[in-house]
């Protein structure tokens, strides 16, 4: 019997939809789950007719891979990937390789390395972006850790993924150790305040303007088809167009305002404090998120706590073009963050990312792909060395262009008292990193006066200290 290119274990909807893309890909794939009902239906459906071997032990599938084997986890982060680690390892040999392609912790995945090294195991922490569909018909992929473990799975992954506008696949090898699952991390911190921004100008509208759901649709519609084409801008229209089967409204009128997280974007903003990266629109979305979760205080509170009229009365047209200016600009202050914390993380952890890079595999595939990657690959194409996005002199004609309109919004936000924790923390970031002088001279200040913390002069060097009570 042909031995199989590939395992992978766990068949949920991403991991059976990445087995069918590399088995189309003319990769011969052995797959399992250890729930027999999951294998037994995958067996008898998807992968019927197909060069798909569905084993019954974990054993079977190590047994039936060629060397050096090649093993896909798709199962759920946490103890789920170290229990499925301990389970194979005794049928392991030196030279094979793990991939963790679920949204693993990156110093989990540090951990796992250190751990396989000494049995000559390979272990590849790879971030997968695109949902069921991409999985199945081409993902951007984020493999990091074992560069001896990156060759032989090269090809392979480079066969499934995505394809950018130019044809090449969105896929390279990210860096050593955790730098794969960082990288994911910080792509859907990126992906979580792409939403918020979203989500706020719908909520402008909405309540603002007093517009329908498919007078939404055909905004979002048209703006996809400009310089905010991206993935999610289309799925908001698709989103704000679907018809609520029991009702008759649209589907999202009835959709409760709890918003969830499974972990990733709160990972990235707790990250950021140890790297020092100022992410201010990623916070806001991890906060708002929570903020969604507290609906019954909420609720309690919008009869008690007054506020504005939410009804806007200037010229119904201009808002809308504002918006659309401010969340342009507001993206790509969110995007300069988080490349921005990329660089800084590199340096912490040793991973020589390669911002350019990455944009590049963004192109395709993932959740957060948009028109604007192929403008921040080409900014670090002219610039490696770029420290933040908005230095580049494209990016800063781009916001400077709209600065008069993304104030406008934001404060017409703000003025109707519809919360625009995204926008607003966008554009304080901008003012915030193009300011020469800030008052943090007064907060080392108070941090001397009450806790002997120290400062420096900007008239001469030497750290000062100043009895201020007398």
């Amino acid at each position: 019997m042909e031995k199989a290119t590939i395992g992978v274990v766990g068949l949920g909807v991403m991991g059976h939809s990445l087995a069918l893309n590399i088995e189309r890909n003319k990769f011969p794939v052995a797959a399992f789950n250890r729930n027999p009902a999951v294998r037994n239906e995958f067996k008898a459906g998807p992968a019927r007719g197909k060069n798909i071997v569905v084993t019954d032990t974990i054993e079977d599938l190590a047994a039936a891979l060629e060397r050096p084997r090649r093993i896909l986890l798709m199962v759920s982060a946490g103890a789920a990937v170290d229990a499925v680690i301990d389970q194979l390892k005794p049928s392991l040999e030196p030279g094979d390789i793990l991939i963790d392609g679920g949204n693993s912790y990156f110093l989990d995945t540090e951990r796992r390395i250190k751990f396989l090294a000494p049995d000559g195991l390979h272990f590849v922490g790879m971030g997968v972006s695109g949902g069921e569909s991409g999985a199945l018909w081409g993902p951007s992929l984020m493999p990091g850790g074992s560069h001896e473990g990156w060759e032989p799975l090269a090809p392979v992954l480079r066969a499934i993924s995505a394809r950018a506008p130019d044809g090449q696949p969105c896929v390279e090898y990210i860096g050593p150790g955790g730098a794969g699952h960082y990288v994911k991390m910080v792509h859907n911190g990126i992906e979580y305040g792409d939403m918020q921004l979203i989500a706020e100008i719908y909520d402008l509208f909405r309540r603002g303007l007093g517009l329908t759901a498919a007078e939404m649709q055909s905004i979002f519609n048209e703006w996809n088809k400009g310089e905010l084409q991206s993935y999610l801008i289309e799925i908001t229209a698709a989103v704000l167009g679907k018809k609520d089967e029991l009702t008759g409204k649209p589907l999202v009128d009835m959709i409760l305002d709890e918003a969830q997280q499974k972990g990733t974007g709160k990972w990235t903003s707790q990250n950021s404090y140890d790297v020092g990266a100022p992410i201010p629109t990623i916070n806001a979305a991890v906060d708002s998120r929570i903020i969604s979760a507290l609906k019954s205080q909420r609720v309690a509170a919008s009869k008690v706590l007054r506020g504005p009229s939410t009804s806007y009365k200037g010229s119904r047209q201009e808002l809308i073009e504002a918006a659309r200016t401010a969340l342009y600009a507001s993206k790509i202050t969110s995007y300069a963050q988080g490349l921005g914390m990329l660089r800084m993380a590199s340096q912490e952890y040793q991973y020589d990312l390669k911002p350019g890079e990455i944009a590049k595999i963004w192109r395709a595939g993932c959740i957060i792909r948009a028109d604007l990657l192929g403008d921040i690959m080409n900014a670090y194409q002219r610039n490696p060395a770029l420290v933040n996005l908005l230095l580049d002199e494209a990016f800063r004609k781009a916001v400077e262009s709209r600065l008069e309109s993304w104030r406008f919004c934001v404060q017409a936000a703000i003025g109707l008292g519809i919360p625009s924790l995204a926008l607003s923390s966008s554009l304080a970031y901008y003012d915030a990193y193009r300011a020469e002088v800030l008052p943090a001279n007064l907060t080392q200040a108070q941090r001397d006066y009450f806790g002997s913390h120290t400062y420096r002069r900007i008239d001469r060097e030497g750290i000062f200290h100043t009895e201020w009570e007398k």
